[in-house]
């Protein structure tokens, strides 16, 4: 028996009031914990992105706010699978980087699926499909073979899947161009209608849009096989991948799917 204060105290008492605490403060991580894993953070890009699709895939609007088809489509998810949902802009460069240090948990923003993201990260099902084509100015006489092999100027995003490639297929067929690179592919499109390059390789989506809104042509694919697009997770995050492939699944079955093609203008 302890005396303490003038109070008889059972050390059995003591140690049930203590397993007590212990049991209490377990139950409040629990539901912590709980309360966490039904938040999830999403990354995207505003701004320079070298693999968006389109300028309306992930973008801050004029009041500030998270918008586009990317961030839609995780706002759709979240609130069917009963999660509240936070987007956080980042830098291309380091938005692989904020998913493996777990400051986001999902990137959605028009990233392509090969076999060197594989390594780190686990996507879900494809949601889009895209084309690599040339551009030029319109009423050019050039074709794709020239510019394979005429020692023609050709711009390139830097940091793109159709970069390294054009890179990598030069070196090993012989072609003969001269590759220069930009921060973005409007910024290509600026130098094709100047003159200081005879032509831009970028995805066809965007390649559609500024032959819709300026004077150049699609000169057509050049050999590149097509790329699907899906959205990153950790590969650990196995259950959390299960959860956003059923939804995404549901989503494309829906007519929502169409209407958000629609409104980003997105085919």
């Amino acid at each position: 028996m302890v005396k303490e204060s003038g109070l008889n105290v059972e050390p059995v008492d003591i140690i049930r009031e203590i397993g007590s605490l212990v049991d209490r403060r377990a139950e409040a991580w629990r539901r912590i914990e709980e309360f966490i894993s039904e938040r999830v953070d999403v990354g995207f890009t505003h701004g320079y992105c070298p693999e968006c699709y389109s300028e309306e895939i992930a973008f801050i609007d004029k009041t500030g706010q998270p918008s586009g088809f990317d961030v839609e489509v995780m706002d759709w998810i979240a609130k069917d699978l009963g999660m509240e949902v936070t987007h956080q802009a980042i830098e291309w460069d380091g938005i692989i980087t904020s998913l493996l240090t777990k400051k986001i948990d999902i990137i959605a923003s028009g990233m392509s699926i090969n076999e060197d993201r594989l390594k780190q990260v686990n996507f879900t099902i494809p949601y889009w499909v895209i084309k690599q084509v040339f551009v030029t100015r319109k009423g050019s006489p050039l074709t794709v073979e020239d510019m394979l092999t005429g020692k023609k100027k050709l711009g390139v995003q830097q940091g793109t899947t159709e970069a390294k490639w054009l890179k990598e297929q030069a070196a090993a067929k012989g072609w003969n161009f001269e590759l220069k690179s930009y921060a973005s592919s409007p910024l290509a499109i600026e130098d094709v209608l100047n003159g200081r390059i005879d032509a831009a390789a970028m995805d066809d989506a965007p390649a559609r849009d500024a032959a819709a809104k300026k004077e150049v042509q699609i000169l057509g694919t050049f050999g590149m096989e097509e790329e699907d697009f899906g959205y990153a997770v950790r590969k650990e995050d196995t259950e959390l991948l299960a959860k956003v492939n059923a939804s995404l699944k549901k989503l494309m079955a829906s007519p929502e799917w169409e209407a958000l093609k629609k409104k980003y203008d997105l085919h």
